[in-house]
């Protein structure tokens, strides 16, 4: 007997994702055209223009120091409580939940993986970049300058470039980059830009970034959106490796099927043997065979066993007295009388 295993939520899931998508004519895959690598290697360049800057110390750090001593957080104090709420846009656990939810709605309607896998992707790259990029310089904050006029490189600090920024360009960024018309491609990245602009303003209003973090912030978060079309192929076979394994895993959660039994041939009429007797009843079985009338061989007819209430009754013609011949039938007169005795 075969059971079907209860579809859970996550099966229920990934069955939907199993689907053909509804709009395929409009989900439009990036490709790592002429116009996307100039512009990759643009900001590639302006990333290690302003590196150099600062690992000289140029003029944009004296920038930086002037910015720092203007404390823009005291010249305009009345918004200081608005831009406390605003750069929470450019923090990575409230951003990327905001746009997970969003993108996780888009693989629903869609039926495919792709907007998490590629929001997942563009993080892990901003991780990597980002991360190796602030322990390889550890560059100090303003708040904990040691020297004024310095780049503060290498004391141990973690904030070149922006953290804040370049997490603000990447996870809004995405939202422009997985549009499905280019109308909509063009309205969301002005969107996005704008928000990581003020993202990277309001951390320099606070106080909490020099000028050239938030510029190389910036950077690093428009080159990890310009390389995403080379991750394309790594996302799609990583889409196709994660609905193999849900298959090898539903597999072994379901019980095979018990074979079914097979059907019984049809054999042919059995000839029926007497059962074999003991040797001393051999004697008396010869005897009693020598008075029985042979009998014919009794073959079974194939076919299939009928029960006793579905055969047909056979009613008996007649009586089933035996007949016998000193018997006078009822109602019928004799001709001898009976003896009379005397007294």
């Amino acid at each position: 007997m075969r059971t079907e295993r209860n579809l859970t939520r996550l099966d229920r899931v990934f069955a939907r994702l199993d689907r053909e998508p509804e709009r395929p004519a409009l989900i439009d895959v990036p490709k790592m055209s002429r116009h996307r690598v100039a512009l990759l290697t643009g900001a590639l360049a302006f990333y290690l223009a302003i590196v150099w800057a600062v690992v000289t110390t140029s003029w944009l750090v004296r920038l930086d120091w002037q910015v720092m001593f203007f404390r823009p957080y005291q010249q305009w104090a009345h918004i200081h409580w608005f831009v406390d709420y605003y750069v929470v846009l450019g923090q990575r656990g409230p951003t990327a939940v905001m746009v997970a939810a969003w993108l996780g709605w888009r693989s629903w309607r869609q039926h495919t993986l792709r907007p998490l896998l590629t929001l997942g992707t563009s993080l892990l790259l901003l991780n990597i970049t980002v991360g190796a990029a602030k322990l390889g310089m550890g560059r100090l904050g303003p708040h904990y300058a040691t020297m004024i006029g310095s780049n503060e490189m290498g004391l141990g600090g973690d904030i070149f470039p922006s953290g804040h920024t370049a997490n603000a360009v990447v996870t809004w960024g995405i939202l422009a980059y997985l549009a499905s018309t280019p109308r909509a491609r063009r309205w969301l990245s002005a969107l996005s830009a704008l928000t990581a602009l003020g993202v990277g303003m309001a951390t320099v209003y606070l106080g909490t970034h020099w000028l050239s973090d938030v510029l190389l912030g910036w950077a690093a978060g428009l080159l990890i959106l310009l390389a995403l079309p080379w991750c394309e192929p790594l996302i799609a076979r990583a889409e196709v490796g994660l609905f193999d394994l849900r298959d090898r895993w539903r597999a072994r959660g379901t019980a095979p099927a018990p074979a079914p039994a097979p059907a019984a041939p049809v054999s042919s009429p059995v000839l029926l043997q007497p059962r074999a007797t003991a040797p001393q009843d051999e004697a008396a079985a010869r005897g009693t065979s020598a008075a029985r009338a042979a009998r014919q061989a009794i073959h079974l007819a194939p076919g299939p066993h009928t029960t006793r209430s579905e055969r047909t009754p056979v009613t008996p013609a007649g009586s089933r007295r035996p007949p016998h011949s000193d018997r006078v039938p009822r109602g019928a007169t004799t001709s001898t009388a009976r003896p009379v005795t005397g007294a």
